[in-house]
């Protein structure tokens, strides 16, 4: 007999439907399962016999054959084991058929039977969904995880039997739940309020998030670059339910969303170690998988120590920081992800980090100092808007009684510059409405000059022998500190500031 369900598998960050049909005929007893699977899959067969023997139910007898199609694409995971188990004991006349259209089914089995958490499945259900798929039925663990889709049920189970029995019509189980996205705001640990001192970098750092522009700090060991970089997403907006679902889906490829947890509120912030390979901070492999860039989508991604980085892994940073996407080409395919973050770089000014110090001695010399500078390429820092040093706390600023500005503050005035951005650029763009992402045609009309403010660049890129990305980033940013200020026009005050912000990539790095 000839039994089909369907189940789903994921390619880059969106998932495809895929079709098993299991074929119980005379023959030798044998399993052959064809559609390209991988070694994981290949042993699908091992595991599911057994757990449909110990769950009470009667393997098929004789030849079995399991196709998983489209055929054209290698299957990859033990998340087929679970349609594989139900189609096996409905080829084999122990489940009625009648339901298996309106069902989708993603889980992984043990040997006894019970169904275990896997990954990608948001993605799952948004294609099953897609696919005029009525319900889902997913292991208990990913059952918050897929239930955030609308219009599809899901139904989370913990044993194959307890599946068997739902499908047979003996067993009842209540469909999932989504929370209230809306009354679950996000909930950081730290805050800017713990911050002392640092004025200018907190400032620099306010602009950079309201407009969406990279950023680097440079400052010596213990000036709180770290403790910076930590507390910016909380005072990036809120993530909307469409960029919730896009983070969620990647963390859940990944294997990296906690169990029965729905839906990623917090703002990513990723920070990997300097000892990362290109593949890891790009994504890639065999089979492409993404990579840090596209973990901190719509989030921060934070390289501490950026010198100690190796040279060939910071230059892969160029397209995402251009294209906000990055794409990866292999034999089997071609995949992009996206990669729309914040980049923050961290540094000190030389190997012992204290050059350019009024109290402490720099003990480098100056090849040295020469040598961990031009680790870091020009290409690279004319892509990163906003310089800012960071020097030491004074002790005063330690020990004051004085309350810093917290987070929330700061935050609501990002989130009314952006407004105005969204308001302005709406549709303009197609990858998100802020200052940093805005095309040529677009800086055109939203940052005229006057004469005054036209002299004073033109002076800026003469006597700095700035580039002309370099030229197009300064109006990005003296824009973003307008709409700070709810200015209609950029004044020489705005261009002011954002100059002084590209000034370090020059008195530092030649």
């Amino acid at each position: 007999m000839l039994a089909k369900v369907y189940s789903g598998a994921v390619y880059g960050v969106d998932a495809y439907e895929v079709e098993i049909e299991v074929n119980a005929s005379a023959g030798n007893p044998v399993i052959v399962i064809v559609g390209l699977p991988d070694a994981a899959v290949k042993e699908s067969r091992d595991r599911v016999t057994t757990a449909v023997g110990n769950s009470g139910y009667r393997p098929p007898r004789g030849r079995t054959t399991i196709n998983l199609a489209p055929a054209d694409i290698k299957k990859e995971g033990p998340s087929f084991d679970l349609p594989i188990a139900l189609a096996m004991i409905a080829a084999s006349e122990q489940i009625e058929l009648t339901r298996f259209e309106q069902f989708c089914f993603v889980g992984e089995l043990a040997l006894d039977g019970t169904v275990r958490a896997t990954k990608g499945v948001l993605p799952i259900a948004l294609e099953a969904r897609r696919r005029g798929r009525r319900a889902i039925v997913v292991p208990e663990e990913n059952a918050s995880e897929a239930s955030v889709v609308e219009g599809i049920a899901t139904y989370g189970v913990r044993t194959l039997r307890q599946a068997c029995e739902f499908l047979r019509g003996n067993e009842m189980l209540i469909p999932a739940q989504p929370i209230a996205v809306a009354d679950a705001l996000p909930d950081y640990a730290v805050d800017f309020a713990d911050v002392r001192g640092q004025h200018s970098a907190k400032r620099a750092i306010e602009v950079a998030v309201a407009g969406g522009h990279n950023l680097i700090m440079v400052g010596p060991p213990g000036s709180g670059k770290s403790m910076l970089a930590k507390r910016i997403p909380t005072i990036m907006p809120p993530m909307t339910f469409e960029e919730a679902i896009e983070t969620t889906k990647i963390h859940s490829i990944c294997g990296f969303l906690a169990p029965k947890r729905s839906l990623l509120l917090q703002r990513p912030f990723r920070s990997p170690h300097h000892t990362i390979s290109d593949a890891g901070l790009l994504g890639g492999g065999t089979n492409p998988s993404p990579g840090e860039v596209t973990l901190a989508h719509h989030g921060v991604l934070f390289l501490d120590e950026l010198p100690e980085f190796k040279r060939s892994v910071l230059e892969v940073l160029r397209q995402p920081l251009e294209d906000g996407k990055v794409t990866i080409s292999r034999a089997a395919g071609t995949v992009t992800y996206p990669s729309e973050f914040i980049m923050v770089g961290a540094l000190n000014p030389c190997p012992c980090g204290f050059f350019g110090d009024l109290k402490r001695e720099c003990r480098c010399t100056g090849m040295q100092v020469q040598r961990y500078r031009q680790r870091i390429s020009g290409p690279l820092l004319d892509r990163i808007d906003i310089h800012v040093e960071v020097p030491a706390v004074p002790f005063r600023d330690l020990t004051g009684n004085g309350a810093s500005e917290p987070s929330e503050a700061i935050r609501e005035r990002v989130m009314a510059a952006r407004a105005i951005q969204q308001k302005r650029l709406a549709g303009g763009n197609g990858r998100g409405a802020c200052n940093a992402r805005m095309l040529p045609r677009q800086l055109r009309n939203f940052c005229a000059l006057d004469e005054e403010c036209r002299e004073l660049l033109r002076a800026a890129m003469s006597e700095l022998n700035l580039s002309a990305r370099a030229h197009d980033r300064i109006l990005k940013v003296a824009r973003t500190i307008a709409d700070l200020e709810g200015a209609p026009v950029i004044t020489a005050t705005h261009l002011s500031e954002a100059i002084q912000y590209r000034t370090l990539d020059r008195n530092l790095w030649i």
